[in-house]
């Protein structure tokens, strides 16, 4: 059993194509399927279930793949880690997060203590970051959704509470706080379906005993503020985005019930060989937060 032959299985395996895996590995497609086929021979098992031209990995081919993408991220940390002792490893740092308004201080912050580092950043879905931290393509992943995997560390950083903002002149402007059924005939701005906040956001209103009316719906924090000071609707905003942009945003007020919070965390794979300087990052990033966490409890005594 070769490894370039564990190669062509594992494209195949992935693209479910014979002919769109010969074409990205760049091979007669006739020489791909024999190689396939030989491969099957000798582990005595089929690993494709195969009607007319259609392919489809089996429950054998399934069990196969998971060994095998082991293998090769074996294979790419052994290379990550001898090209790091050789120092030939480039100080870079890859990073997927679903939560893009801590980053900017963050980053800035980190690269003035260590300015030769260079960073790969990723906006992802959970979902997404937690495929690209198993198959070891990231360093790390912040998010405000916890990462469950075997294979996957996630330790909390800071727990934030959520705000609701309102127009300038709305009945809720001249109060502090509120409870968030109150709320429930009013028209919101939030975040896009599928974002985390928005699930988080949605989930709050669940237990408020309402569906929220959604009037507009947008991905960048600074925009829904602008929209809420025109008068198109409320919205929820978490509490760092708060501390960090508060002249832009109308009034804010504690949500009082439920408790609207909302933890971040940082993600990282057990089996991916972690450079000197991620582990710096990360420990930066602890450091960070911390900071960040004692900041927030002062502005709330």
């Amino acid at each position: 059993m070769e490894l370039l032959q564990l190669h062509y299985f594992r494209t195949v395996a992935k693209l479910e194509h014979i002919t769109k895996a010969a074409q990205q590995l760049q091979i007669a497609q006739p020489s791909l399927s024999k190689t396939i086929s030989r491969l099957e021979e000798d582990l005595g098992v089929p690993l494709f279930t195969r009607e007319h031209r259609q392919i489809k990995l089996n429950e054998f081919g399934k069990v196969f793949l998971k060994r095998i993408d082991k293998v090769f991220l074996e294979l790419n940390e052994g290379k990550r880690e001898i090209l790091e002792l050789a120092n030939q490893q480039e100080n870079k740092i890859t990073l997927a997060v679903t939560i893009p308004r801590v980053l900017p201080d963050l980053l800035q912050a980190f690269l003035t203590k260590y300015p030769n580092v260079k960073f790969q950043q990723f906006l992802q879905s959970t979902s997404s970051m937690q495929v690209q931290l198993a198959e070891g393509k990231i360093d790390y992943c912040i998010s405000s959704v916890p990462i469950k995997s075997p294979d996957i560390i996630w330790e909390p950083l800071i727990t934030e509470e959520v705000y609701l903002i309102v127009p300038p002149g709305h009945p809720f402007s001249g109060r502090d706080t509120i409870r968030l059924a109150e709320a429930k005939n009013e028209s919101f701005i939030n975040m896009h379906t599928g974002y985390g906040f928005r699930n988080l956001t949605d989930q709050f209103c669940q237990e408020a005993g309402f569906e929220p009316h959604i009037a507009f719906e947008g991905d960048d924090s600074t925009v829904i503020g602008d929209l809420v000071r025109q008068g198109l609707g409320i919205a929820f905003v978490p509490e760092i985005t708060l501390l960090h942009q508060l002249n832009q945003f109308p009034h804010s007020l504690r949500i009082t019930e439920p408790n609207c919070l909302r933890t971040i965390g940082i993600a990282w794979s057990k089996d991916r060989h972690l450079s000197e300087t991620a582990q710096q990052f990360r420990q930066f990033v602890k450091e960070y937060f911390k900071a960040l966490s004692t900041k927030l409890n002062k502005n709330n005594g």
